[in-house]
């Protein structure tokens, strides 16, 4: 069985596609709802996201810390942002693999907007079954990264709508 290489969910939230947008695409404010990202590092913190804007990523899952290397590519101011993860690292994110893709599009709909988040997972040249053994270990899900991405999701788009809803 093939497995799941891409999972979304969405939510509404009460403010406008641009507050929205402007949370999301700041790497430097995405831990405030990310439940894993710790830390996001640009090199002009605080200045708006443009496509092949680079920034990098510090993650904590189950004890577990790593980098990534990123790189910005959809930037439309209220409604798209997207990034890809294209560096691995332990320490400085140096290992150069496509691990996903990070795509987040901003509906405005009454009451407020409407943020899509999807991750697709990048690692088109992996076979299926090492990867599901690996998916297991780094995750602890059955279902791999989709299952787990789903639950990450979800908890990622409830931490930005208390956000911006408080």
């Amino acid at each position: 069985m093939a497995r799941t290489k891409q999972v979304h969910d969405s939510i509404i939230i009460a403010t406008d596609p641009l507050t929205a947008y402007d949370a999301v695409s700041h790497p430097e404010r995405i831990p405030a709802f990310s439940p894993e990202n710790t830390r996001g590092v640009v090199a002009s913190e605080g200045a708006p996201a443009y496509v092949g804007m680079r920034f990098s990523g510090w993650n904590n899952r189950r004890g577990f810390v790593w980098t990534t290397g990123c790189e910005v590519t959809a930037a439309d101011r209220g409604r798209h942002f997207a990034f890809k993860v294209r560096r691995y690292g332990l320490g400085p994110a140096m290992l150069p693999v496509a691990v996903a893709s990070w795509d987040y599009r901003f509906d405005p709909v009454e009451g407020g907007t409407r943020v899509t988040e999807t991750w697709t997972d990048d690692r088109r040249g992996w076979p299926d079954t090492p990867t599901r053994a690996f998916d297991w270990l780094a995750t602890g899900k059955t279902g791999g990264f989709a299952e787990f991405q789903r639950g990450n999701i979800a908890r990622s788009l409830a931490g930005l709508k208390k956000l911006l809803e408080s």
